[in-house]
């Protein structure tokens, strides 16, 4: 077995090269195991969740989706609702919060399924992912000024069988779903 403490870097120091409004990008200059010097950038942003609302039907899950324009794509996604987490925010308040803003539904129940690394090799943040259940419209969304989305109703069969194409390109939302199925199939064993 290789020793697994030969392969970690270690970070001699950090500058902040660039900052916006959602990350700042760094210069973290780090020591390899050999002791060489070498610098990497690093993408610093908020940790954020994605929330995955579910209305429960005899049937099959329905998911409550939200449609976005994606800048990076310039594309709309249908995608789970979700968002950044305001500073010192409890992660399932977070959650609770951005599926409320979003998509005016509120959760009785919001379960903390898992967390991701969104892209580990430049960003230090994580994506939290939410299971929302036993869900209350109430009618009314609190979107940011920016912020432009509708809310859709779709089966749960339909985002299984659709991931990867579009509309369900978003990656992070593969995550989630991966989340989710877990989830169901850890329901189904503690049942047996």
């Amino acid at each position: 077995m290789n020793d697994k403490n030969s392969l970690i870097w270690k970070e001699e120091s950090r500058k902040e090269v660039f900052d916006c409004k959602i990350f700042s990008v760094n210069e973290s200059i780090c020591k390899s195991p050999q002791n060489k010097l070498k610098t990497f950038s690093v993408i610093d942003a908020a940790d954020w969740a994605i929330v995955i609302p579910v209305l429960q039907k005899e049937q099959d899950d329905e998911f409550v989706m939200v449609w976005q324009w994606r800048h990076g794509m310039k594309e709309l996604c249908l995608e789970f609702p979700g968002g950044v987490f305001e500073p010192g925010e409890n992660p399932h308040e977070a959650a609770a919060r951005e599926l409320w803003e979003e998509t005016g539904y509120k959760p009785e129940k919001i379960t903390k399924l898992g967390e991701f690394s969104p892209n580990p090799a430049i960003m230090s943040n994580k994506l939290h992912v939410f299971l929302a259940e036993e869900l209350v419209d109430t009618g009314s969304q609190n979107l940011d000024p920016d912020e432009f989305v509708s809310v859709e109703i779709v089966s749960a069969e339909k985002v299984l069988a659709g991931a990867g194409k579009y509309p369900f390109t978003h990656a992070l939302m593969g995550c989630a779903l991966a989340m989710y199925l877990q989830n169901n199939i850890n329901k189904k064993g503690a049942g047996k």
